[in-house]
């Protein structure tokens, strides 16, 4: 017996942060054991390759760029991941490895097949019990990130129109696991939405 995984994933000012916050609030409120991380980030190597990886000074090759979200994500995994699990707390973390098959694999091209095994190996083998994806047409989203644009959301519209299929085709894959949640202007609803559905999931 483990803990149990949820994760938040979603294209760029989609509201992942705000919604994964308030679910970690509200299952803290009922008493869970429960933490909370981001991804890239969550541990003090991982947050240094966030620096890098969302600097927009910085150069960084399509390939470097996957490795250091994998690097990143292996840290926090032997840091923190794993362990909570083992300890039978609930984990939530805005981001996994969906977003790198959604922003490295089908929006840069990198071989989704690569990814897996790759990613197979910095997660250890663990994955979400449960992912919350909030779809938001990225038109929307990107006007929510036009004062602070880091250097993923500064990349074209067609680059983040093909991260939203391929989350979306993630979705159609695994529909047991990947649960999408139309964003509403009221984010209150929107959680109220996701609330639901981590109580039929046993949370």
């Amino acid at each position: 017996m483990r803990g149990k995984f949820i994760t938040f994933e979603g294209s760029e000012g989609c509201g992942k942060s705000t919604q994964s916050g308030m679910l970690f609030s509200y299952l803290l409120a009922k008493g869970a054991k429960v933490i909370y991380l981001r991804e890239p980030g969550g541990v003090k190597l991982s947050e240094a390759i966030r620096t890098i990886l969302l600097d927009p000074k910085s150069r960084i090759s399509a390939g470097a760029e996957t490795l250091l979200y994998m690097a990143a994500r292996a840290q926090v995994v032997q840091e923190i991941i794993k362990p909570a699990l083992e300890a039978k707390k609930i984990v939530i973390c805005d981001r996994f490895l969906d977003s790198t098959i959604a922003y490295q694999g089908f929006g840069l091209g990198i071989d989704i097949k690569l990814i897996k095994s790759l990613g197979s190996f910095a997660t250890q083998g663990i994955k979400p019990d449960l992912t919350i994806l909030l779809d938001l047409p990225v038109k929307s989203g990107l006007k929510h990130r036009h004062n602070c644009r880091d250097r993923i959301e500064q990349r074209s519209v067609s680059y983040h129109e093909k991260v939203r299929r391929g989350y979306l085709a993630l979705a159609k894959q695994e529909p047991r696991r990947i649960k999408i949640v139309k964003v509403l202007a009221d984010k209150f609803k929107t959680q109220n939405k996701i609330r639901e559905m981590v109580t039929q999931y046993g949370f």
